[in-house]
């Protein structure tokens, strides 16, 4: 029997419709370089995402093709947020962390014909520019220097604009945009997000047990725009009407608490280093700064120590949301929401379930498989993490649907190895690759870190898989103190053993100035086993 619905596409064209309707008097606040903030509306930057658009359209861009930009958090960035999927082509965000020669693979990849680039960030582009296919280069300029011969300037391009409706007639099955994953295993992977996808996506970001995203909300995305499209933020507030707070390149602690303050924001999204950061300055200056109107802090990207969680409530006041995703699933997939049955549990059960990443989005589903079969959601087995849903990828740019990261029936393999509650709640006890395989038994660093990270004088550690002469493998951790705190190993490896099963507790532990992180913040594990692999074996 056929439906009376209408058959109403859903896509980018049709969040922007509604978000020019609507709230085109809502504010966006940005730091363009390390000037002074500049304030707009959404009604404005539409009006320049489309004289954008229109100037796209002049230098011969057309539907599909992709559009790279090379940018900080700021209004400019937003209006190719909005231009490029809005006209029909494809946003594509570089990461700016990344190498040149990994940035050149990218954008050949991708097929990038032009590339707008914030004028700091010439350098790094000039660097790859010549092994792309990338045709023109659209400068966000921020000095009067001069530009390099036949670059264009962007407030010159869209001058000079016939400007068009961003109201692409596109299925809503067609790319809107593309993200790369970080290449840590690997040459990076590119994730293709249908306008479909990014709209279910924004959606979900506006339900109370999701994000939460509402109109009456000022939002400051910590996270990069050009790291999984901010976590879906740009479109989220877009879809909800919220105010937008943009910090440019400065994501230094001091720069994040005035911008919280000064624009009294409700809702933040970054990774925990961010928020480390900023809880070592409210400690350091109490009441130095009204974050009174601060609803919720966002955080992901890397497991959240439970320390953090209660250093900002029971010293500040403040609520950290622990939530899950990857570029594959654009990227949100699971959030650790407070659920009603833990309501009245104790402060340490309820820290123990907000430190998990807890349960899926609307329409994502999960389910964990050992090399035994399905895992039983017990709260207990582990197994890799199988996820599946409508914004999350069916396969990689180039290699087609399905491929060695999924199964059989079409499912997603994250890599993740997980335990599942019987309420669908799921805990990362590791990433398969980090798993620590010590006389046949698993060991979890994941679970070792965060026991570390929750002792006072711990800043931060990572636990690493070293081969061992005896055991196969024993893990080995490296620490990194808080400034002007002092602790032995001894009595590091003394809390831990109160913590965790005693055969898990290293043999060793280092105490470095900083661990190695990825272009997207994450610890970069395989430069710590190069640097330490022959510890166990050469002592």
């Amino acid at each position: 029997m056929p439906s009376m619905s209408m058959d109403v596409p859903l896509t980018i064209p049709a969040i922007l419709r509604r978000l020019g309707t609507h709230f085109g008097d809502k504010t966006v606040v940005s730091r363009r370089g390390a000037g002074a903030l500049h304030q707009t509306t959404y009604r404005e930057i539409l009006t320049r995402a489309g004289q954008l658009a229109g100037a796209l359209r002049g230098l011969g861009i057309g539907a599909g093709d992709r559009v790279a930009t090379l940018s900080w958090n700021h209004d400019r960035h937003l209006e190719a947020y909005y231009a490029i999927p809005g006209m029909g082509a494809v946003l594509h965000t570089l990461n700016l962390r990344l190498h040149a020669d990994e940035l050149a693979f990218i954008a050949s990849d991708a097929g990038d014909r032009i590339l707008i680039v914030d004028d700091d960030l010439l350098p790094l582009a000039q660097s790859f520019l010549a092994r792309t296919p990338i045709e023109r280069v659209i400068v966000v300029r921020t000095s009067d220097a001069p530009l390099p011969a036949g670059m264009l300037d962007y407030e010159a391009v869209l001058a000079a604009a016939d400007p068009i409706a961003l109201d692409a007639d596109v299925a809503e099955g067609s790319a809107a945009a593309m993200c790369y994953t970080s290449g840590t295993t690997g040459r990076s992977k590119g994730v293709v997000y249908s306008h479909r996808a990014i709209a279910l996506h924004s959606l979900s970001l506006g339900l109370t047990d999701s994000f939460g995203l509402r109109e009456a909300d000022t939002v400051l995305p910590v996270v990069p725009m050009f790291h999984a499209n901010a976590w879906g933020l740009p479109f989220g507030v877009a879809i909800v009407g919220a105010n937008l707070v943009l910090p440019g390149r400065e994501l230094c602690a001091p720069s994040v608490r005035d911008l919280l303050a000064s624009q009294r924001v409700t809702f933040t999204a970054g990774v925990p280093t961010v928020w480390n950061s900023l809880l070592q300055l409210l400690d350091a200056e109490p009441g130095a700064a009204d974050l009174s109107a601060l609803r919720t802090m966002l955080v992901g990207g890397a497991a959240v120590p439970e320390s953090l969680l209660r250093g900002f409530d029971e010293r500040h006041g403040l609520e950290i949301v622990h939530a899950w995703g990857m570029t594959e699933l654009a990227p949100f997939g699971t959030i650790a929401r407070l659920p009603s049955r833990l309501a009245k549990a104790s402060a340490d059960v309820r820290y123990r379930y907000r430190a998990t990443q807890g349960t899926p989005a609307p329409f994502i589903e999960i389910r964990a498989r050992s090399e035994q079969g399905m895992v039983p959601w017990d709260g207990d087995a582990m197994g890799e993490l199988e996820i599946r849903g409508p914004w999350v990828a069916a396969g990689y740019h180039g290699s087609g649907v399905g491929g060695p990261s999924f199964t059989e029936d079409g499912w997603f393999r994250t890599g993740d190895i997980v335990a599942i509650d019987p309420f669908g709640g799921i805990e990362i006890r590791d990433r398969a690759k980090d798993l620590v395989k010590s006389g046949g038994e698993w060991i979890s660093s994941v679970a070792l870190e965060n026991r570390l990270m929750n002792h006072p004088d711990v800043l931060e550690a990572a636990v690493i898989a070293v081969p061992h002469p005896r055991w196969q493998e024993r893990p080995l951790a490296a620490v990194v103190l808080k400034e002007g705190r002092e602790v032995s190993v001894e009595a590091l490896l003394a809390w831990l053993a109160d913590g965790v099963p005693r055969w898990w507790v290293p043999d060793a532990l280092v105490f470095i100035e900083a661990i190695p992180r990825t272009s997207t913040g994450k610890f970069l594990k395989t430069a710590l086993r190069e640097c330490y692999q022959g510890w166990y074996t050469s002592a």
